[in-house]
C-alpha cells in the first residue's frame, strides 16, 4: 500500500497550489481520505476529509479558501486539495492521509511555503 503525495511548492499570498495524492496497493474508493498539515514543533492536524464523492469537512481554518476532491478510479484512487487565497500561515508540511481496517497510511508529506 502506497500514498504518493505530489505538489506543494513556493506561492506568494493570495496564490494557489494543487496537492494530489494517489492511493494504491488496496481499494480505498469505500474509504475516506484527507489531508493533515503540521507545523514544526506542533501537532499535525487535520484541515479537509472526503468521505465519497459528495462528501467533505474543512476545519475553519481553511474553508472556503480550500476544496478537496477525489477520483475513484479501479486501481488507485486520487485525493486532491486545490488552495486558494493562500495565507503566510498557510506554510506547512502537507500529508495526505487513508485509514482501512484499523490501519493509519500516510503519504510523505510536501512542503507548502506561502510568501507574504
Amino acid at each position: 500500500v502506497q500514498l504518493q503525495a505530489s505538489g506543494g511548492g513556493l506561492a506568494q499570498a493570495g496564490g494557489f497550489l494543487v496537492l494530489s495524492c494517489a492511493a494504491s496497493g488496496t481499494d480505498f474508493s469505500s474509504n475516506a481520505l484527507a489531508w493533515y498539515r503540521q507545523a514544526p514543533g506542533k501537532q499535525r492536524e487535520l484541515i479537509a476529509r472526503t468521505f465519497s464523492i459528495e462528501t467533505a469537512w474543512y476545519d475553519d481554518s481553511v474553508k472556503g479558501r480550500f476544496t478537496i476532491s477525489r477520483d475513484n478510479a479501479k486501481n488507485t484512487v486520487t485525493v486532491s486539495l486545490q488552495m486558494n487565497s493562500l495565507k503566510p500561515e498557510d506554510t506547512d508540511v502537507y500529508y495526505c492521509h487513508a485509514y482501512k481496517n484499523g490501519v493509519d497510511y500516510w503519504g510523505q508529506g510536501t512542503l507548502v511555503t506561502v510568501s507574504s
